[in-house]
């Protein structure tokens, strides 16, 4: 009696799903927003208001001459706002 050999098994492989890109969510259409008064009257955010009106000042008196960064002009505009109490604190 022959003996039969035994085959292994082979493995089957899963294919892989293949990564669709998702569709883009669809956007809904722009409704124009109506303003409320109150939404008008709104204080600037932090609660300042500057009001640079009627001053006489060029960008030259109050910056200087010389090329500076804008961290500087921030800093030289609130000196500015504070020595002349243009803002509202």
């Amino acid at each position: 009696m022959a003996v039969k050999k035994k085959t292994p098994k082979r493995k089957t492989t899963t294919k892989k799903a293949t990564s669709k890109k998702k569709a883009a969510p669809k956007r809904k259409a722009v409704t124009k927003k109506k303003i409320t008064k109150s939404k008008a009257k709104k204080p600037a955010f932090g609660g300042y208001a500057i009001s640079f009106a009627g001053r006489t000042e060029t960008v030259e008196q109050v910056f200087g001459k010389k090329p500076i960064a804008p961290s500087e002009m921030t800093k030289k505009i609130w000196a500015f706002v504070k020595s002349k109490s243009l803002s509202n604190r």
